[in-house]
């Protein structure tokens, strides 16, 4: 066990005691170096910021839970971030005709997401595009033209596609 200096604040003499050993417990559960180092660091972090450690009967325990309840919930953030597949379905067009809805939803995809995200909240949302711009936090001016820079950059692929196809 190191020595431990008086002086020294007493999270930081926590830390030089138990760090490594808190490391490896956390590299054990998670198994990767990086997600590990962040859990500790976050653990240490809060430690400093509110005084809970005076309330625990044993620290070293506390510490060790610690670590092991925040990765458990970084593993749970991480299982509800799934990606999207660009071509799964997430809206339903009337008359379904799968190859256009295909093209339109890439065609989407391709956007910038600035004016992606004025489309779908106007046209899918069925926000007016005051109400766009007051969400993005951004003018009703910019939202239009976000929205006709849009809808030109659609028109021009999607003709691309049925010209293509035909």
């Amino acid at each position: 066990m190191p020595p431990t200096d008086q002086s020294m604040p007493p999270v930081e003499g926590l830390y030089r005691q138990y760090g490594g050993a808190l490391l490896l417990f956390a590299i054990s559960i998670c198994g990767e170096y990086g997600r590990a180092q962040d859990a500790v660091h976050q653990v240490f972090l809060k430690l400093m910021e509110t005084d809970s450690l005076k309330n625990a009967l044993d620290p070293k325990a506390y510490l060790f839970a610690s670590v092991r309840n925040a990765l458990l919930n970084d593993l749970k953030t991480r299982q509800r971030n799934v990606p999207i597949n660009a071509d799964r379905l997430w809206f339903k067009p009337p008359d379904r005709d799968h190859v256009a809805e295909l093209n339109l939803r890439r065609a989407l995809q391709a956007l910038p997401e600035d004016q992606r995200q004025v489309v779908v909240l106007h046209v899918w949302g069925e926000l007016t595009l005051a109400q766009v711009a007051e969400i993005l936090s951004i003018s009703a001016n910019t939202a239009a033209s976000r929205y006709r820079y849009a809808l030109t950059k659609l028109r021009e692929v999607m003709l691309m596609k049925e010209s293509s196809n035909a």
